[in-house]
């Protein structure tokens, strides 16, 4: 474990020095827009999440009172450029009407529940998951959880900081154990990074990767070929 952390620690310095990490108050604040837009980016590029937020922006006030009026013909329209539309719609409409029945139309039980608590409470709405709710978490309340989104996901198992076969929690408290608390912000985005740029799911660029000597999916890939 030891030695593992010791890796952990050399990659993420080698990846802050090669990426910008953004500052966490670039990122919208308001928890509720943050479900809201990260249950529209599931299974869709960043720029089609940007394009449908906008639009949904424009149809009504992003907020828990507005969209549960909204009528979900209009919202489909809005989100359809981020695909699996329908669904998504239906999602944001029941989640928008559970936060008005259950919590008065305010999730600020993020900032002052325990972790566990307020982790339980959003995963009891509809759409979101442990990745949306670890989000909204990390993001808007600064808890010490780090969220594992697919490129997370799959740059931690190449690079064997978590077993390859892992399920979301087994990922996230893996690296949770590698990584000092203030650190999880970085490393989620500064994972995100490498896996859009060189740790790609088809064809890794594991040639001009930054980090390939601490990766042994790349040393077994270069000594196949």
């Amino acid at each position: 474990m030891h030695e593992m952390k010791n890796r952990a620690e050399v990659i993420l310095e080698r990846l802050k020095a090669l990426f910008r990490v953004p500052d966490l108050s670039e990122f919208v604040k308001d928890p509720f827009k943050v479900l809201v837009r990260t249950i529209i980016s599931q299974s869709t590029a960043e720029i089609n999440t940007r394009r449908a937020y906008a639009n949904l922006s424009k149809l009504a006030p992003v907020t828990p009172k507005a969209l549960s009026r909204v009528d979900v013909r209009d919202l489909q329209k809005a989100l359809r450029v981020a695909g699996l539309y329908r669904n998504k719609s239906r999602l944001i409409k029941e989640m928008a009407q559970k936060v008005l029945d259950r919590f008065s139309g305010s999730l600020d039980f993020i900032y002052t529940d325990s972790l566990e608590d307020a982790r339980r409470k959003l995963l009891d709405l509809p759409g979101v998951g442990f990745k949306t709710a670890d989000i909204v978490l990390l993001f808007c309340a600064g808890k010490p959880v780090l969220p594992v989104d697919t490129h997370v996901n799959r740059v931690s198992k190449r690079l064997r900081l978590t077993p390859p076969s892992s399920n979301y929690e087994t990922v996230r408290i893996s690296l949770q154990n590698l990584f000092r608390h203030e650190e999880y912000f970085n490393v989620h985005m500064l994972l995100i990074a490498l896996g859009r740029k060189y740790c790609k799911a088809i064809k890794p660029s594991c040639h001009a990767c930054p980090v390939k000597d601490l990766c042994p999916s790349a040393v077994l890939r270069e000594s196949s070929e």
